[in-house]
């Protein structure tokens, strides 16, 4: 079996170096190979995710946060709410959250079960897995985010959301398939760091990897370690630390 997976309490449906148009899995669901190393499901975006480069999560979009809900009563699963000024595809949130940022109902997440397409400023039905647990208000706040392995893209110079993992293969555009998150990992370099070194995301060059310098450290989370002396604009190992 390609990428020998382990067995998990959850069987494996669709092998490592496959790209699929229909998903086998939930998004973010985990697998490991027998020697420890860990992937994640996901769907890449617009644009094939290249092997060997950094992955983030879809960009948040400012419209659909902070949002005011309309009164929603303690065990609801659905409730129709007008967004901001961004349309966005059906089910663009399925598999992501729901956030409530403002009392009532501050600090809790729900999961989104899915969605008809949304028109800029346009009330919609968001359906959920879960029911609301403290009723909402007009003074709540909620916000909506993709789930963290939907649509993600090659890891820009600018990040735009966080690090998801890096692509072990070609996954083609709209399709699913397994990126990893942890282990040893064929990694885009820039620059020449030395074995041991940690790696941040480049500020230089899409999908990959530089020095974590200390000032870098301190906005910029680390996400794996140097394998290897690292050659500049090649794929070297990388032990990778982004999600276990």
């Amino acid at each position: 079996m390609p990428q020998n997976f382990a067995p998990s309490p959850v069987a494996v449906g669709q092998d490592g170096f496959t790209s699929s148009s229909t998903p086998a899995h939930p998004l973010g669901s985990k697998a490991y190979t027998k020697d420890g190393r860990v992937f994640r499901y996901a769907q890449a975006g617009a644009s094939d995710l290249v092997a060997g480069n950094v992955q983030q999560s879809a960009a948040p979009i400012a419209n659909h946060l902070a949002n005011t809900p309309p009164a929603v009563a303690a065990g609801a699963y659905s409730f129709t709410y007008t967004p901001g000024a961004t349309a966005g595809a059906a089910n663009l949130y399925a598999e992501g959250y729901l956030q409530v940022d403002t009392t009532p109902g501050n600090g809790y997440t729900y999961q989104v079960a899915g969605h008809a397409a949304i028109t800029s400023s346009t009330a919609f039905t968001l359906n959920l897995v879960d029911p609301i647990q403290v009723a909402l208000t007009t003074s709540s706040r909620v916000g909506l985010v993709h789930n963290p392995y939907k649509n993600v893209i090659v890891n820009p110079t600018t990040a735009t959301a966080a690090v998801a993992g890096v692509a072990p293969y070609i996954i083609t555009a709209t399709q699913y398939g397994w990126i990893q998150t942890w282990g040893p990992c064929s990694t885009l370099i820039n620059g020449t760091p030395g074995v041991g070194i940690g790696v941040v995301v480049s500020a230089t060059t899409a999908g990959a990897v530089d020095v974590a310098a200390v000032a870098a450290e301190i906005n910029v989370r680390i996400i794996g370690h140097m394998m290897q002396v690292g050659v500049s604009t090649k794929n070297n190992f990388v032990n990778l630390h982004i999600a276990a």
